[in-house]
């Protein structure tokens, strides 16, 4: 099974190689510093384009700009250039280009940000002409050696016939030829329909270094010479370093130096981690906290209270003319929904490898960073921002990431290692986040209130609908130049009109969705789903609701109002039938089980849930059973989709059950697992997973059924207690039967 050749020299334990001395060292380092054509130049394989490289033997290494953090897009984007190029699929390799060779290429490999579930969607074409024009390249090399025509030449499994002659070479073999021609200009693509390899469940290329250690991560690179850092930032938002005694702690054991980094932390460095954790907990440091020392999770709820009411909204959705639909509504249902800050939790910490070189002149010309990013190109930014370079004059070696969810998408960590071998130029400086560091200096879910006002007609009918958002802005504090004359629209995920990203399916004449911005001093960013996540609970918690204040079955008041949104209502009825909606669950053990449904539309698929649920005269929830529909228009790998709608859900879970991170006196109270819970294993349930690719679109997959997650048990919770549970997470409420 292949692995991503940028990983390691050589094929060696994960254990084995943190123990290696600084020999083995060395030739990582030669694997993350060389330049492509350093790698091309030791293993003779020519470039046959910016995507494929073929070795003699056959091998064929595919470069991919988008990350991998388990979610699989290293192999699905393999498989569509696989697919193209006709090769052998027993013989594909996985490599990423950097950022600095990107730029220097004129962005050859496009977007390297991967988040938003974009990383196929929004990546496939033009990786598949890539490797359709490799195909193409080799084979007018065959063509020219034998002097015949290209047209009658056929391609299988990286082989090339002549089918009138009945000669044959391989990719191996003509590669050389193949990288000296013109690229095509005209590239046509195959029809989903003639896929070999693509919409396969092929196995992950990346699965068997992650199994037999091999993978290394962030965490675990070592370079010669390396000293490592522990960082302290002010535990309080908009707060800054007053003063520190490096004096106490630059006698302990390995410390070679104490310094200030930025305005707000201070960095221990020494010649192993846990010396310098060490001495930076036993590190006096004083702090201004400024304006936010005495902000608390109750003023901020006070603040997006007020905003439910507020004049100063910005309308997200609207149609028919809501006031009047008002006015005449026979009957009005209201409820407030909250949504808590919440973290992103990676299971690896924050981290950054950097290493400034000075010229002869003394003075930085080069800075390298290796690290795990979800944004390459952001990262080598923020590098180059940090050492006072030019970005031609950075570079940032992407690794296999210990999770992402949207966290590493951030590059302030990159920004801290780099100001820190910044102060000792020619040595490198591993940075590692305490797992206490990073709960309380995340970049965390927004918080939101959201009050919902339905207007109904004599029959039960939706007349009207007012969804006001009150809460926090993403684009304004980390992209203010993508706000759109004072309106995020990422703020309204799920509930726009129409169009191809996230789209509010449910037909009601007369409709207003719009949002109040407030922004606590949290600082906010994209956590896995996004806004898609409340915006859906909100949305499907509240049509059960209506369903039941008017005696509708909560499957027929959704399939009335989704009648012109069949690709909505595809999902939907395929887990209601799944599940045998019309027919009650069965007991489970002498328990009553009950159902609740949940669909949306996020990141360009369509997705349902139903889940099945228990809750005792004691309140204790069991989650049976969880059915999950996704339409993601094709489906590169049906596998890795189904694996990831299973995660999904793992994810969704954990922030409905217990994901919350509240503000005291300026700071995160959350500090550890202990008290930030995430869903263990014996409290997962089983995940069946429908994949109905209906063709036509290029949907994401890693974060829209984490959407329908929390509404889905929600509903079932609801429906097996009489309890409306309208703010998370479910473990401050009580689930006692009403």
């Amino acid at each position: 099974m292949s692995r991503n050749t940028l990983t390691t020299g050589a094929k060696v334990s994960r254990r084995a190689f943190m123990s290696r001395s600084s020999v083995m060292a060395g030739s990582l380092v030669i694997g993350f510093h060389a330049p492509i054509k350093g790698l091309l130049a030791q293993t003779m394989a020519p470039e046959v384009n910016a995507w494929v490289v073929v070795q003699p033997d056959d091998t064929v290494i595919v470069r991919i700009a988008r990350s991998e953090m388990g979610q699989g897009t290293l192999t699905g984007l393999a498989q569509l250039v696989a697919e193209e190029l006709e090769c052998d699929w027993a013989k594909v390799k996985t490599e990423y280009p950097t950022p600095g060779q990107n730029l220097a290429r004129k962005r050859v490999w496009g977007n390297f940000s991967t988040g938003g579930s974009r990383g196929i969607r929004e990546s496939h074409d033009y990786v598949r002409k890539g490797g359709a024009a490799a195909r193409m390249m080799l084979v007018q090399a065959a063509a020219n050696e034998w002097q015949v025509p290209a047209v009658d030449c056929h391609v299988a499994n990286s082989r090339i016939t002549h089918t009138a002659s009945g000669r044959s070479t391989t990719f191996g073999k003509v590669a050389s030829e193949a990288a000296k021609l013109t690229p095509p200009v005209d590239v046509a693509l195959k029809d989903p329909k003639n896929w070999k390899l693509a919409g396969k469940p092929l196995p992950r290329l990346d699965t068997l270094a992650k199994v037999d250690g091999s993978q290394i991560y962030g965490m675990d690179l070592k370079l010669p010479g390396m000293l490592n850092a522990a960082i302290k930032d002010c535990p309080v938002f908009g707060g800054k370093v007053k003063g520190f005694d490096a004096a106490k702690v630059q006698g302990m054991p390995g410390v070679k130096r104490v310094l200030q980094v930025g305005e707000s932390a201070v960095a221990v460095v020494a010649d192993t981690w846990w010396r310098a954790k060490v001495a930076m907990d036993a590190l006096p440091i004083q702090w201004e906290e400024g304006p936010n020392a005495k902000r608390s999770s109750a003023d901020v709820a006070e603040m997006l209270k007020a905003g439910l009411d507020a004049d100063d909204a910005i309308v997200g959705n609207q149609s028919g003319d809501i006031k009047a639909a008002f006015a005449g509504a026979v009957k009005r249902i209201d409820a407030v929904y909250a949504y808590p800050h919440q973290n992103h939790a990676t299971m690896e910490t924050m981290n950054a490898t950097a290493k400034i070189t000075l010229s002869a002149t003394g003075t930085p010309e080069r800075c390298e960073v290796w690290t795990p990013t979800q944004n390459g190109e952001a990262a080598l930014a923020a590098a180059a921002a940090a050492a006072g370079l030019k970005p031609e004059q950075c570079d940032v070696f992407k690794i296999h990431l210990g999770g992402g969810f949207g966290r590493r998408g951030m590059s302030d960590f990159v920004t801290q290692a780099v100001l820190i071998a910044k102060a000792m130029p020619g040595t490198p400086i591993k940075l590692i986040w305490t797992r206490e560091e990073d709960m309380q200096h995340g970049r965390y879910h927004p918080v939101t209130q959201c009050k919902l006002q339905a207007g109904l007609d004599a029959q039960g009918n939706l007349t009207a609908l007012h969804m006001r958002i009150s809460g926090q802005s993403i684009l304004a504090g980390v992209a203010p130049a993508s706000m759109q004359n004072g309106r995020d629209p990422v703020v309204f995920q799920g509930l726009n009109r129409g169009g191809p990203e996230a789209s509010f399916g449910y037909a009601v004449p007369n409709l207003l969705i719009d949002h109040a911005m407030r922004n606590p001093p949290v600082p906010v960013g994209f956590w896995r789903g996004v806004n898609l996540n409340q915006n859906t609970i909100y949305v499907e918690c509240f049509l059960d609701e209506i369903a039941h204040a008017t005696g509708q079955d909560p499957l027929a008041l959704r399939r009335k109002l989704l009648g012109n949104s069949p690709k909505h209502l595809g999902v939907l009825d395929a887990v209601a039938k799944a599940v045998g909606w019309d027919a009650p669950p069965k007991d489970v053990n002498g328990q009553k089980v009950y159902r609740g449904l949940a669909q949306t539309h996020g990141f360009g698929s369509y997705v349902a849930a139903c889940a099945e649920v228990s809750v005792n005269k004691a309140g204790d929830l069991k989650i049976h059973r969880i059915v999950a529909a996704t339409d993601s228009g094709y489906a590169v790998n049906p596998q890795q989709i189904a694996a990831q709608v299973e995660g999904s859900f793992v994810y969704g879970l954990s922030a409905a059950l217990y994901g919350e991170c509240t503000l005291k006196d300026g700071r995160i109270e959350q500090s550890n697992f202990h008290d930030y819970p995430v869903m263990k294993m014996d409290a997962c349930p089983p995940v069946e997973t429908i994949v109905m690719p209906s063709g036509g679109f290029w949907g994401g997959v890693g974060e829209p059924t984490i959407a329908v997650a929390a509404p889905a048990v929600l509903n079932a919770i609801f429906a097996a207690t009489g309890k409306r549970i309208r703010e998370l997470p479910l473990r401050k409420q009580s689930l006692k039967h009403a």
